[in-house]
């Protein structure tokens, strides 16, 4: 493989030369610039990108810091994010925490090393200070953290009242609504929207907690549906709890959408291939991803931002685990 002296020599020029070539800083007179441009072709040079990233203190990496990438909301979210920045000539670099706030440490530390000329953060363990200190561009995804740090969401509680106005017109009269961790603005957004029907309309309701998981909402769906099997709809804080409300009232013996109706949250494609397909609130997923990518490359290039924050609307999917399909 050709280095850098390989490349000097074969233009009968010095390192120097053929560095302020490369990082395009400094005097390069134009037989010079040609010289070493047709031996890098010639030799077949590639410069040597780790090297490179120490000199200019930047990667052409954005880094993408995620709480869980086995829901399928997340993979979506990462896709819009690699199709724009691969545009912009950035790789992405995507990291899981399972919303543990040492891994997430652990990982933007990494990156920062590594000089990543950004980060798209959709978990928040850290305060608003500690992303901050970092000094790089950030945004945050589905997920805020204060005025300072730019970020891109759907309007959760807006949303909530959809799903939750809709099971009531469909004739649910006692609602449980899953909510998710209390740590997650996402999922306390929600509940307030929930809590903004079911008060207004003075509808029976009982809420639980639970994380973006199947197996725990079906725990917690089969525990309150024993305590209070008058329960005649569910509305969940994600389509991944959402799966987990199906496989309990299944095991229960309860027929969807006849005996009990459920809404999720999110829109992702596996809720059109259940059986019952999902009636879900659907965010713009892929267009929330690349926004945000958008929004940090602009702030890499030190581009002006016109807007800070981004809210997305929500719009109802209904499909047969309601009964208005």
């Amino acid at each position: 493989m050709a280095t850098i002296k390989d490349v000097a020599k074969h233009a009968n020029v010095s390192v120097a030369t053929v560095s302020r070539y490369l990082n395009k800083k400094g005097y390069l007179s134009k037989e010079a610039e040609q010289k070493v441009k047709e031996a890098i072709g010639a030799l077949n040079y590639k410069p040597n990108s780790v090297a490179r990233s120490l000199y200019h203190k930047t990667s052409k990496m954005l880094g993408l810091v995620i709480p869980d990438i086995t829901n399928p909301f997340f993979p979506e979210l990462a896709r819009a994010v690699e199709d724009v920045a691969l545009t912009y000539g950035y790789t992405v670099v995507i990291c899981n925490t399972d919303e543990d706030i040492d891994k997430e440490k652990h990982y933007i530390e990494a990156l920062k090393s590594k000089y990543v000329d950004g980060l798209i953060i959709a978990t928040h363990e850290l305060s608003e200070k500690d992303y901050l200190d970092l000094g790089i561009p950030l945004v945050m995804l589905d997920r805020t953290i204060g005025e300072a740090i730019p970020s891109v969401r759907s309007n959760n509680r807006e949303g909530a009242k959809l799903g939750t106005k809709y099971l009531i017109e469909q004739g649910c009269q006692f609602i449980a609504h899953v909510r998710g961790p209390l740590t997650i603005k996402t999922a306390y957004d929600r509940y307030l929207g929930f809590k903004d029907v079911v008060d207004q309309h003075q509808t029976r309701h009982e809420i639980v907690e639970s994380a973006f998981d199947i197996d725990e909402s079906k725990q917690k769906i089969l525990k309150i549906l024993n305590e209070y099997p008058e329960i005649d709809g569910i509305f969940t804080s994600s389509d991944v709890m959402a799966v987990g409300a199906l496989k309990a009232t299944q095991s229960l013996g309860l027929h969807v959408p006849e005996d009990i109706q459920i809404i999720g949250f999110d829109g992702i494609p596996l809720g059109e291939m259940l059986i019952p397909s999902l009636t879900t609130i659907s965010q713009s997923i892929y267009k929330m991803g690349t926004l945000a990518c958008r929004l940090l490359i602009k702030q890499i290039e030190k581009k002006p931002l016109e807007e800070l924050h981004f809210v997305l609307e929500t719009e109802l999917k209904i499909r047969e685990t309601t009964r208005g399909e």
